[in-house]
């Protein structure tokens, strides 16, 4: 019995720090979800797009470091074509934003990085003024 024990233990114990560091991925793929769509939302409601494309990044950098994301590296890609349509028609804006999370802050030390990225749109208000 104390030999089955033995080879037991240690494989369940792992496939249990496995599953948490797969649990601790996937929240961190909702935080950056949540990122993008709080980037897309606050460059909607800007009128230019350099004003968009800066409060984009201030707002996906505030929302990373209010969930506690920590990224290797950080990058934000916003589409700001729909602030150019003409008013009167619906334009939208769409936020990319990439976050490589190290994996040695997971349950257990190891080795290496994921690179989880998420896109939003948000549309912009088809009556508000525009960039000229």
């Amino acid at each position: 019995m104390a030999i089955e024990a033995a080879l037991v233990v240690p494989l369940l114990i792992m496939f249990l720090c496995l599953a948490i560091a797969g649990g601790r991925l996937v929240t961190s793929g909702s935080k950056i979800d949540a990122a993008a769509e709080d980037a897309a939302r606050e460059a909607s409601i800007h009128r230019t797009v350099a004003a968009a494309q800066d409060a984009a990044h201030a707002a996906a950098t505030e929302t990373l470091t209010d969930q506690g994301i920590t990224c290797a590296s950080t990058s934000v890609a916003v589409n700001a074509g729909g602030l150019a349509v003409p008013v009167g028609q619906v334009g939208t804006v769409t936020v990319t934003v990439t976050c490589t999370v190290s994996l040695s802050d997971l349950l257990l030390p190891m080795p290496g990085t994921r690179t989880l990225t998420s896109t939003a749109t948000s549309v912009v208000d088809q009556y508000r003024q525009r960039e000229d």
